[in-house]
């Protein structure tokens, strides 16, 4: 039965963990969610290119990763054993690419959790609140994606080659959004190679 969780005003408890290795807690200011589209990327892209830059490649004319692989998985339980399922799989060529499918991913999540209990594709009853202890995953996910700092930061660490993990919960099922450099992964077969000890 789908479930319909509804945003909860002036909750402060609510936590979106985890962006590598470091919390994040939603900003207060509650401001309207960004519209994010191919045709906005796209824009962004030409930015940067008429700023002299490759797409994916930050400010300051350093060299950094291009390519990116990026996951999302949803985490539950199943005959008592932890189960990941595959929600979707992309191989982005251009960091602002890899930025977009990360967002439109957790928009997705998010609409399919929290849909509107109104909609004629639900028979009446269908669809009911839950409680109010559960994690508002919806409202998480789509604060992250409208979070200016969160976005430059996932954004910086991807640039510097380091696997961003982004996950959150609610009662029974984690949801995992990760991404990092194919060249990243390239240099750590090349080197794990290096130091593997000759037959």
């Amino acid at each position: 039965m789908p479930r319909a969780i509804r945003p909860r005003p002036g909750d402060s408890t609510a936590r979106f963990p985890s962006v590598t290795v470091r919390s994040w807690a939603p900003s207060r200011s509650g401001g309207p969610l960004p519209v994010h589209s191919e045709r906005t990327q796209l824009a962004s892209e030409r930015k940067e290119e008429r700023a002299g830059r490759r797409p994916g490649r930050r400010d300051g004319g350093i060299i950094v990763h291009d390519e990116f692989l990026c996951h999302v998985t949803a985490y539950g339980i199943c005959g008592g054993q932890r189960v990941g399922v595959p929600l979707g799989t992309y191989r982005a060529p251009t960091l602002a690419l890899a930025l977009w499918w990360m967002r439109d991913r957790a928009l997705w999540i998010a609409e399919r959790l929290d849909p509107d209990p109104d909609s004629p594709l639900f028979p009446p009853n269908s669809v009911a609140p839950v409680s109010a202890t559960v994690p508002d995953v919806p409202r998480l996910l789509r604060t992250w994606c409208g979070d200016v700092v969160q976005q430059d930061l996932v954004a910086d660490e991807l640039a510097a080659g380091r696997l961003v993990r982004v996950a959150t919960n609610d009662d029974t099922t984690e949801y995992e959004l990760l991404a990092e450099s194919v060249d990243a992964l390239r240099m750590q077969r090349f080197t794990s190679n290096l130091s593997a000890p000759a037959a």
